[in-house]
């Protein structure tokens, strides 16, 4: 069965490889996911530190089960957009309970079990499957679905993050998506705390960018603030995590 989902997922992102319009790709990224028995779907930015998702949110569709309404925003703080922030490979939960995952990603979304998004498309009798993209950089988003039964073996899941992938690739040709988020570091933020990751003193960065030290040190704290760090250590890895800066 796994194999033969993989093989739709990679059919279906075949052909929408070839549209070019933002709303077909969204329609046809949404009867995809359905035809995987996805009852909820969910297309959405990853938001910066403190920062609401409102604005990146590209398609959401959640009836809410508990009150026969429909969920139509997300809080920033919701534990799936802080597990797909961490985690490189699809998020599957099954029974109120996270499996399938990479060893090293598991600690950090023991949390996602509390996810509001879980509780309004049923709860522990609901599977689902959260699809990380970063892949398209500096765009980080995810894709989240949420159904009875939803397929999730290995070859299942692969061809539904190539579907995603895919999704998104054509939404940011179209002009629908890109890569800039409300908080995101300016130019210079991001120069000085590039030079400060590969270990370059404050003095250093001065001499090279030809602007005081004092300057560099706004430049760090301004940075610090947008990621909501407690240090320049902390800055900096917080900056990475959020693909503000590279390596």
């Amino acid at each position: 069965m796994d194999v033969g989902v993989e093989n739709g997922m990679f059919s279906d992102a075949l052909h929408l490889s070839a549209v070019s319009e933002a709303g077909l790709v969204l329609d046809q990224f949404e009867r995809g996911l359905r035809r995987l028995g996805a009852t909820h779907v969910l297309l959405t930015g990853l938001p910066l530190p403190r920062r609401p998702v409102s604005k990146l949110i590209v398609r959401i569709v959640w009836p809410d089960v508990r009150t026969g309404g429909h969920v139509i925003d997300v809080s920033g703080s919701d534990p799936l957009l802080a597990a797909c922030l961490a985690a490189r490979r699809p998020i599957v939960v099954r029974g109120g309970r996270v499996d399938g995952t990479e060893p090293d990603t598991c600690r950090k979304i023991d949390g996602v079990v509390a996810s509001d998004l879980l509780a309004s498309a049923g709860g522990v009798a609901t599977d689902m499957i959260a699809v990380p993209i970063h892949d398209l950089r500096p765009y980080q988003g995810c894709a989240v679905i949420a159904g009875l039964d939803l397929p999730a073996g290995a070859s299942a899941l692969a061809g539904l993050q190539h579907f995603c992938v895919t999704a998104v690739r054509r939404l940011i040709k179209a002009g629908r998506l890109d890569g800039s988020r409300p908080g995101d570091l300016s130019e210079r933020e991001r120069h000085v705390l590039q030079l400060t990751a590969i270990g370059k003193t404050a003095a250093e960065i001065a001499d090279l960018l030809a602007i005081s030290q004092r300057t560099v040190h706004a430049h760090l704290q301004n940075a610090s603030d947008k990621m909501n760090a407690s240090n320049k250590t902390h800055t900096v890895v917080e900056a990475l995590r959020y693909g503000q800066i590279g390596l």
